[in-house]
C-alpha cells in the first residue's frame, strides 16, 4: 500500500494498452480516452470507485 492508500500492480498488456482497474472494474482506459491519463486524474479515480 502506498501513501494513497492504494495497492498497485502492472500485468503486461498484449498491445501498448494502459488501463487502469479498481477492484476488477475498468476506471481508466488509454485506448477510450486517445492518451494517457494525469496523475491527478487517476488518483480521483481511484478514489471515486
Amino acid at each position: 500500500m502506498n501513501d494513497n492508500g492504494f495497492a498497485a500492480s502492472i500485468v503486461e498488456g498484449a498491445t501498448s494498452q494502459y488501463d487502469v482497474l479498481s477492484d476488477g472494474e475498468l476506471v481508466f482506459s488509454k485506448l477510450e480516452a486517445g492518451r494517457f491519463p494525469e496523475h491527478d486524474e487517476i488518483l480521483a479515480a481511484l478514489r471515486e470507485a
